[in-house]
């Protein structure tokens, strides 16, 4: 705003200038009333958040883009690319939510004989793309209003976290596609309830807007807003891949009223998620209170979130659902690569098992304990492409969740400003002028867009591969080059058990874990 200012000042003297020194000014004023007039274009405009908050200086980051790649490296710090995901995916991910085919000319540039190069298995037989995008139906044997989940939905981010803006348009974009929306940890706000869009109502060690003064689990507030038509599945949350085992923590500058009102939480002061929960403390307590909160909330699907760390805590909780007779309607499982704006770098980078292997882990323990006929698993981690999707669906999942992707397609420029409440583009802030520039509107179809082309992009590859039914994919159709000249399949790669093998005989490789597993002890 303050370039544009200048700018136009800049022209005003410059027409001073031709009247009273010269006509030759009215190059300099032609010149500045031009990038004046692009400015006010900048600032109506609803397409790009960035140039309604940088009008001008925002258009020096499209021409760092155009620029070609051996020459953008020197001139754009390496880190711009960032942890989360390179700028091939990034580009994908843009031009699906902008409804363009994301097609590059004279194949891949990946190298293929690289350790740890993967890909999945054509069929010789190919099927034809269903006309429907697959759904699955969530709810065990003990769910009385059971929920059709998309193969791709909206991963956990607060409000608090996000903008009003930011939410707003993830739900309906949710609604616009009949997926669902994950509300993170921080309660349910009037922006996740407006749009229209199907819920996921995560409550975390905080218990953010079913809190009591003391910072409780409050059961009469849990059930109130639970029966809302919105919320179609609860969830409790163990652990986030970014921050496991630790709490999430809030600034203070981005609790505004509206955030404290969804939280229960004073005003202005910086709110800290507990590492640990005060309503359970043993497995068998904690499968109690999933039956409680299944009860509360009229028998919809109830499930939890972690990142898994021990197969032995585990397994420990599988044993406590087969003592107990509950179970869970869903799991999801958020690798340890998955992000956060406000995660300590050593948290990120050193704590809990990544999504393929927290995956097969939870997978193999329900099989092998006979029960994971009774739930879902959701996959959620680095999901951005209907590659991913397929690949997580192979190795166990039945669903997955996406965040980065979808804060892409609302506008993200992986800035790295989401802890400072400066977000460029008004996704990770609460400052009212920079939230005003994003576009709900304008974003909420970009996140239809991106998730259809994606969910679609996962249907051409199924059909590809042979397969009618997602549940017809197995760990033999993802394959992983190991050296220059070893490809092997993921069901060589890992280990697979049989229904119900812990029960019998558990293999070497699980003995001592589940022989460790204590129902009333994590």
């Amino acid at each position: 705003m303050l370039l544009l200012l200048l700018v136009a000042l800049g022209a005003a003297g410059a027409l001073v200038l031709v009247r009273a020194v010269s006509p030759w000014w009215w190059f300099g004023a032609g010149l500045l009333l031009a990038l004046s007039v692009l400015g006010v274009w900048d600032l109506a405009q609803r397409r790009h958040s960035l140039l309604r908050n940088y009008p001008l200086l925002g258009r020096l980051r499209f021409l760092m883009e155009a620029l070609p790649p051996e020459l953008r490296q020197y001139v754009v710090k390496r880190s711009y690319d960032g942890r989360p995901y390179g700028r091939e995916v990034r580009s994908i991910v843009y031009a699906r939510a902008k409804g363009v085919e994301a097609e590059e000319p004279f194949g891949t540039e990946r190298d293929m004989y690289q350790d740890g190069y993967e890909f999945l298995q054509p069929s010789m037989l190919p099927v034809e793309v269903p006309r429907e995008p697959p759904v699955v139906r969530v709810g065990g044997p003990d769910c009385t209003q059971p929920y059709d989940m998309a193969l791709l939905n909206v991963s956990a981010m607060s409000f608090g976290a996000l903008s009003s803006h930011a939410i707003l348009a993830l739900n309906r974009g949710a609604a616009l596609g009949r997926f669902a929306q994950d509300t993170g940890e921080g309660g349910l706000s009037e922006y996740h309830l407006r749009g229209g869009g199907d819920l996921i109502w995560e409550i975390g060690t905080g218990y953010f807007g079913c809190r009591t003064p003391q910072g409780g689990f409050d059961a009469r507030e849990f059930a109130d807003k639970a029966a809302l038509p919105e919320v179609k599945c609860v969830s409790l949350k163990l652990s986030q891949g970014a921050e496991a085992g630790t709490g999430a923590v809030l600034p203070g500058a981005k609790v505004n009223a509206e955030i404290a009102r969804a939280r229960d939480v004073p005003q202005g002061s910086t709110v800290i998620s507990p590492p640990y929960h005060q309503v359970f403390s043993t497995p068998r307590e904690m499968v109690r209170f999933l039956a409680r909160m299944r009860e509360l909330a009229g028998g919809k699907p109830t499930g939890f979130k972690l990142c898994v760390g021990s197969r032995r805590q585990f397994l420990a909780v599988c044993k406590a659902m087969l003592a107990e007779g509950v179970t869970p309607d869903f799991i999801v499982v958020d690798g340890s690569e998955g992000g956060s704006g406000a995660a300590p770098l050593e948290f990120a980078d050193n704590l809990g098992m990544p999504l393929t292997e927290g995956l097969i882990t939870v997978h193999n323990a329900l099989v092998g304990a006979g029960l994971r006929g009774r739930m879902r698993i959701g996959a959620s981690g680095k999901v951005a492409l209907g590659a991913d999707i397929v690949k997580r669906l192979a190795q166990g999942a039945d669903y997955t969740n996406a965040a980065r992707a979808m804060l892409f397609a609302v506008g993200c420029l992986q800035a790295r400003r989401c802890h400072t409440n400066r977000c460029p583009v008004g996704v990770t802030t609460q400052d009212p002028r920079r939230v005003r520039a994003l576009d709900v509107a304008d974003k909420s179809e970009r996140v239809h867009r991106y998730q259809r082309a994606t969910v679609r992009s996962a249907s051409r590859i199924m059909a590809a591969m042979g397969v009618r039914d997602p549940g017809e994919l197995g760990p033999h159709q993802v394959f992983r080059r190991t050296d220059p000249t070893t490809v092997r399949s993921y069901a060589e790669l890992y280990e697979w058990l049989a229904p119900g093998v812990l029960l019998q005989e558990p293999p070497d490789s699980w003995d001592m874990d589940w022989a460790a597993a204590d129902p009333d002890s994590f």
